[in-house]
């Protein structure tokens, strides 16, 4: 337990962790993918089509050849972020792929007058598609949610969600394989076991390092440092390094993870969160991964300027930054 600021304290230590989550239920407006969106709340079966949708666009994905591996050349996590961008959503029209791009998201402006072009598209608030059903254009099962959207208030949601879902999982695959890169590089044998890299990789640089909770009065007690009126950072990235939990807590050993059946079950480790508030699309997150780096190796990815220490902004992606190569 420390002090970040004067209206935040950071946890490492996995019983206060548990304690934590346990004395009251995640909120959506902790929840970034889930918080509300056209001035309601996300309802539940929208939340599971969401989720079933984008399980159907990953897995399509993994089974076509990937983009070409020039597109993993340059600053990383930005370049594998556009190029899973591309690999799995690539099919979609113009304006509904404009909607999880960095440059659009990062402005209100642009991202109004991108969602006015996705309410023009064509054929949309129809009710006709749905994922469940291939679409006949080839368009991808989570646009097939906003084209098949009944009323304006779900079409504003389905939009919402497809902005979100999609960058949030192309954001974090991007960060994870990036992180794996990087620690590869003093590993002695850089082609072992990807999935066990995986697992270490999420151990040692988690890019869901920090998760938030706004304070209230169920914290109040659990710690003379919480306050009612304060906010928590709960900190896996330093929990993952406990040596009450991990022998040799800060060395990159992809080996410990073989024959562990079930990683998320290894006592002080949550790489996708915590019960009640699990990331959504965690399932997805290591195979896609592993396609990722797959890709990389196989085309003599290298980094270029690794660095050796670099400062952790206060934001919820850990991702290292490096510039790539991608050989012949």
């Amino acid at each position: 337990m420390f002090r970040a600021d004067a209206t935040t304290v950071g946890v490492s230590d996995a019983h206060l962790m548990a304690e934590i989550v346990a004395a009251r239920p995640v909120r959506q407006t902790e929840r970034s993918v889930y918080k509300p969106a056209g001035g309601a709340d996300i309802p539940h079966d929208s939340a599971t089509r969401t989720i079933r949708a984008l399980g159907q666009d990953v897995t399509a994905g993994i089974r076509k050849p990937p983009p070409p591996a020039r597109g993993l050349a340059g600053a990383w996590p930005y370049a594998p972020t556009s190029y899973l961008r591309r690999w799995l959503f690539g099919s979609d029209p113009l304006p509904v792929s404009l909607l999880a791009k960095r440059g659009i998201t990062r402005s209100d402006t642009l991202s109004r007058l991108v969602d006015r072009a996705v309410t023009a598209w064509p054929g949309s608030g129809t009710g006709s598609a749905r994922p469940e059903s291939d679409s006949a254009d080839g368009t991808t099962a989570l646009a097939g949610l906003i084209r098949g959207a009944e009323n304006p208030l779900e079409r504003k949601q389905a939009v919402a969600m497809y902005r979100r879902a999609s960058a949030t999982l192309c954001d974090g695959v991007a960060a994870l394989a990036g992180n794996a890169l990087w620690l590869l590089r003093a590993a002695p044998e850089p082609r072992e076991e990807l999935t066990a890299v995986l697992w270490e990789t999420l151990r040692l640089l988690p890019p869901a390092w920090m998760l938030y909770r706004n304070g209230g009065d169920a914290y109040a007690g659990l710690h003379p440092e919480i306050r009612a009126e304060g906010n928590i950072a709960l900190l896996p990235l330093l929990m993952h390094r406990h040596p009450e939990h991990w022998s040799d807590p800060l060395e990159f050993r992809p080996e410990r993870w073989t024959g562990v059946a079930d990683p998320e079950k290894t006592p002080g480790f949550m790489p996708f969160g915590f019960d009640g508030a699990r990331c959504w699309a965690k399932h997805l997150v290591v195979p896609l991964a592993e396609r990722l780096l797959t890709v990389a190796l196989e085309h003599g990815l290298t980094i270029r300027s690794p660095r050796q220490d670099a400062p952790v902004p206060l934001r919820s992606l850990l991702a290292v930054r490096f510039e790539a190569a991608v050989g012949t």
